[in-house]
Formats: structure tokens, sequence, C-alpha cells
């Protein structure tokens, strides 16, 4: 008896194979590769069936597969083999354009009528009243505690994650009296979360995160620019000197940027978090995973630590699309029965074509999931047992620093410099809303202009960053002699301004350097336009896309292919390349492929791999996002 999967996709396939009408059962066997004979016979058969007013004509495409062991012959599996290797199993391309179904008894759902759940877009016609394939409910391994309450555990405090010291006697074998007592003594660390995170996040061990201070910031972009460019300089005198790495030319920094203390907030609104209880001392106990570290060890951790602080500096609560997991949390605790049946649809195989629909569309954040169903309200614990910890941002330096300093206070401070363009995506209330990084870098620049403006001339407002990133390919393959192209556009040319910056100050090296720059237009969104030394003029040429002649940087290199096909050949000789992987990062590598084969008389293939072998050598270098 054959699969019913088999089945189902031998009559799909049949069904799709566009064919004349036919006046005789007689037909030709299907073949995979092209017979002369076969088409004679064909043709003959059509001439014999012709009718004299009407010109036969052959379908476009030709029948492979009219049983289950054809489709093993063609693919070299069952055709259920093929069905799960190319379905996540869910149903859902069964009952694309599909209404309800007659043999399917619905409930009557009564949507909720608020502007949050309306922006989710779900396209829902109906929900069966029998679900099946409903996902379990997510395991637990975030647990919160009042410290005076808390009770021994086979794992106790570790005084590395939580930078506390308990006292001698307190392990494994000592009382629960004891374990009570260390645990009641147990204190946060003395540190300003305002401005840092906690020091367990660690998200680059060995480095620890700094509280650089903002010494100057400014917005490179002007009005009328399609995104905002701040610039900034951070005051990184007091560094810790005992990392053993020292800031380097295209080196990069690592931020780890915070939520918005007012997203935060509503968060806590939305699940009744007493205020009372936001800022206060609580115990923190993971049974797995590197949470609330970043890159920490997997394993169980006890820690003290504030609510506020978990959810400011530990989870993302905006850059990614919701998962089951959340939803199947979120169903569990509503307590309106349409909100539970619709989360429940969500998490069953009945809705997982709405469910895929709903993670590839408009950007959804936590606190508009709380918003579109507000009788759910589940413990905080089980909400961050499920959400994705806030990565840190890294940005490359913009500047030489070695040689950035700033007298300030009677003392002189070294300062690197950093560009950010400010990421927007939608939101459902103000129509556009910033991502968790750039918006804080915004946020910072706009109260500091602010502060100054308003008198204070020396405004306190902290970066919370860390480096370890300096042997990035920008900085291990900088290097001080030989011909270099600068490639970048946006915000990616920023690093290359310490490049020039650095190479303008050696004689010898006035004439080696070249820089490609792409944008917008010039006059609202050019980055740091006379900042770049005495002679910007001979080494940098600007690309507009939206003004003039409209060319793209990838355009220009093509045209630059003798300057290209020169520096890549010579000594030393380097291309730099640093953007946005897509639309800018890929048309750079084909416009250089292009000039490979113009230059070089190279096949694809072979310009292909000519560049892919400068890579290795490390004369051309790509950092792409």
């Amino acid at each position: 008896m054959p699969n019913p999967s088999d089945q189902l996709l031998v009559e799909h396939a049949v069904a799709s194979i566009p064919e004349e009408p036919r006046q005789s059962e007689s037909s030709v066997p299907p073949s995979l590769t092209y017979s002369e004979s076969a088409d004679n016979s064909e043709r003959e058969t059509d001439e014999s069936q012709r009718t004299p007013d009407i010109r036969p004509r052959r379908a476009s495409t030709r029948l492979v597969a009219q049983s289950a062991a054809d489709i093993q012959r063609i693919t070299g599996e069952s055709g259920e083999e093929l069905v799960q290797r190319c379905c996540r199993g869910g149903g859902c391309c069964m009952n694309i354009g599909k209404g309800k179904r007659d043999d399917i008894s619905y409930d009557h759902i009564e949507f909720p009528d608020n502007d949050a759940y309306r922006s989710l877009l779900l396209k829902i016609d109906g929900i069966p009243t029998t679900l099946t394939g409903v996902c379990d409910m997510p395991e637990q391994t975030v647990f919160l505690s009042p410290i005076k309450s808390a009770r021994k555990t086979s794992n106790p405090p570790s005084p590395t994650d939580s930078a506390i010291s308990l006292s001698s006697g307190t392990g494994a074998g000592g009382s629960t009296a004891e374990v009570e007592k260390a645990l009641q003594s147990l204190t946060l660390e003395d540190l300003n979360t305002k401005i840092q995170p906690p020091s367990f996040v660690q998200p680059h061990p060995p480095h620890h995160v700094f509280p650089a201070r903002i010494h100057n910031t400014r917005e490179l972009t002007k009005p009328g620019a399609e995104k905002r460019t701040f610039h900034f300089d951070l005051d990184v005198t007091d560094y810790p000197s005992d990392e053993g790495v020292d800031f380097k030319v295209g080196g990069a920094i690592g931020v780890s940027a915070p939520n918005e203390t007012s997203l935060v907030d509503e968060v806590f609104d939305l699940l009744g978090v007493p205020r009372s209880l936001r800022d206060k001392p609580v115990l923190l106990r993971t049974t797995s995973g590197r949470w609330p570290t970043v890159w920490g060890d997997d394993k169980p951790r006890e820690l003290v630590t504030t609510r506020r602080d978990l959810l400011t500096w530990c989870s993302d609560i905006q850059s990614y699309p919701p998962t089951k997991q959340l939803l199947r949390i979120l169903a569990e605790y509503a307590d309106d029965e349409n909100e539970k049946k619709i989360l429940l649809f969500l998490c069953a195989a009945e809705g997982q074509g709405v469910f895929c629909d709903f993670r590839t569309g408009p950007h959804i954040t936590v606190p508009q999931m709380l918003h579109a169903f507000p009788s759910s309200k589940p413990p905080l614990d089980l909400l961050l047992s499920v959400l994705q910890p806030i990565m840190p941002r890294f940005y490359s330096l913009s500047n030489d620093p070695h040689d950035s300093f700033q007298n300030r206070d009677g003392r002189q401070h070294r300062l690197i410099e950093i560009a950010v363009t400010v990421h927007e995506s939608h939101d459902w209330r103000s129509g556009t809303r910033a991502g968790v990084g750039s918006g804080f870098f915004q946020r910072q620049a706009l109260k500091f202009i602010e502060a100054q403006k308003n008198g204070d001339k020396y405004p306190e407002f902290y970066i919370p960053m860390f480096k370890g990133l300096m042997a990035n390919p920008l900085a291990k393959q900088f290097v001080s002699d030989g011909p270099m192209l600068l490639i970048g556009a946006g915000v990616g040319i920023a690093p290359f301004r310490g490049f020039v910056q650095r190479r303008l100050k050696t004689a010898n090296c006035a004439n080696k350097v070249w820089v490609l720059q792409g944008i917008r237009d010039s006059l609202v969104d050019e980055l740091y336009s006379g900042e770049w030394g005495v002679h910007e003029d001979e080494v940098k040429k600007v690309v507009q896309s939206r003004k003039g002649v409209g060319r793209y940087v990838q355009e220009e290199v093509k045209h630059q292919a003798d300057l290209v096909w020169y520096i890549i050949n010579s000594v030393d000789g380097r291309v730099f390349v640093c953007g946005s992987t897509r639309g800018m990062g890929e048309g750079v590598e084909k416009a250089l492929i292009e000039v490979a084969m113009e230059k070089g008389n190279l096949e694809p293939d072979e310009a292909k791999k000519f560049w892919e072998l400068k890579k290795e050598v490390g004369q051309y270098i790509a950092e792409t996002w």
C-alpha cells in the first residue's frame, strides 16, 4: 500500500504539469533525457490528431514523475523522506490559500481590541476547536527569590560570579543554618549600574566593562540625511592598564548597551512588578546556560543582583522576533480565554503558517506583545528564561589612538574616537524606533548636547565599553608602508580616517593612500569632510549615489580599475573594504572580480580565486556586516 505522503506528493506533481487536452489514452513514457525517436513519435501523434483549423501546441514541460518509484529514482529518497527534509512539519504549506474546512469545528474568537494586537498583522481566518502539536512549556532555568528566604541548594553562591565574599565554612558540607546566615549577609557589589553593567556580565573575558566618559560628541550628518550619524570622543585615560592590549589603528571597541529605561519600566508595569521590588536586591539562581553573562561558561550560577539590572543589562527585549517558547509562556498565564486560544494557536501545528508570517513580518518587541495580550502576566524569572541576552555591539576606531589627547581640568586626557549610525526599524506606536546599541548612543549624544546648551561645560555621560578587539583584520593588516586603497560607504568609512591620519604623517607615504567614499548626498551625509589631513583632496574621492550622475562606490571601483590593479600587485599593496555586506559589500566584491578579469585577462573563476588568494595573504581585507 503506497505511503500517504508519497501519494500526496505524486498527486501534487501530476496536477502541476501543464499539458494539452488529449483525445487518446496513449502516452509516451517519461524520460529525463532527450530522445529524438520519442520526439518524432510525439510529432507523428500530433499530426494524426490535428484538426484543419487548429494548430497543435506542445506543453512547455515534460512529465517526469507519476509514481512514488519515479520520485525515488529522481531524488534518491522516498516521498516521505523528501517531505520531512524540505518541510518544517507544521503542515502550513498544505493550507496556503485555503479557507475553513467543513470537516473541522472552529471556535468563535473575539480578537483583542487594541492597537498593539492590530499591529501584529495576524492573518487568522479561524481557530480549530482542537489544536495539535502545541509546543510544551519551556524549561525554567532562572529563579528569583528574596535573599532572606533563600534556602540551601546543591550549588552554593559563587564569589567569582557575584563578586561577593562568602564566609568560610559555607560549602556543600555546611549546615543549613550556616548557609542561611551566609545568604542573608549577601549584598550587592559597590558598582554604579546606572552607567555600567554588573561585573558578572563581562561580555569579553578577560576584559571588563569600563564606563568611558564622553569628552565630546557631535552629529556628523545634517538635517535631511536619511540616517543620522554621531561622532564620539571617549575618555580612556583611566582605562585599566593591566589587560595588556593597547588601542590600535583600525581596532574596534565593544559596547555593552542597556535597554532604554522607559521600556524596562514599561515591562515591569505590564508584568505587575511592584516598584518597591524593582531595585531591591534579589538572589538569582540559574540551573544551566551562560546567562546572565554573555560568553561565560555554561553552568549553574547563584549571585545577588536586582530585577532592574537583569532586565536593563542582560536580556534583550526588542531585537529578536518572538519565539514559540515566549508565546507558550504568554498563553499559559493569559487569563482571557480568547487571548489564550490565539497564543496556543500560534504554538500549534494548525497555526504554523500564521506563525511563520508573524516572525518574518513587522518587527515585534516584548512590550508590544504584552500590550497585545494584556491579560497575560507571566512571572519575570520565567520570562527571563526564554529571552535572548543583550549582545555587545562593536565599533571601529575612527582616529589614530596613539596621538589623540586633550587637556582638561589641569591634566592630559587620552581619547579614542568612534562614529555611530542610528539604525531605525518600524515601531507600532511612534512609527520608527532606534536599535538597542545605536539608540543608546543617540540618547547619550542628545543629552550631552542639550546639557552643554544649558551651560554645563563638562557634562557627565558615559559609554560602557571594553577593548580586546585590537586583533581584527583591519588592525592586523595595517602596515606603515606600501600603497593602500580604502573603499567604504556610510559609517564604514570611519576606521579609514585613522589609517589616513597615520599614513600622512610619513612623507614617503603621502602619495600611497587612496580613499573611495560612497555616500548618498555630500551636502547632508558626507562624514568627516575636511578632517582627513592636509592632502585630503588628493587622496579621497567622494562618490554620490543620489546626486549628480548617481554613481555607487562599486561602479567607481570599476572606473578606477588601473589604480586597483596597480595597488593589489604592488609590494605590500593592500585593498581594504568596510561597510554593509548587503549591496555595498557584495557590489564591491563583484567589481573587484571584474577588474581582475579585465586587467589580468582572467576567467570569472580565476578572478574569484585571485582575490581569495589575496585575502589569504592579507592584501585584500573586507570588514563587512
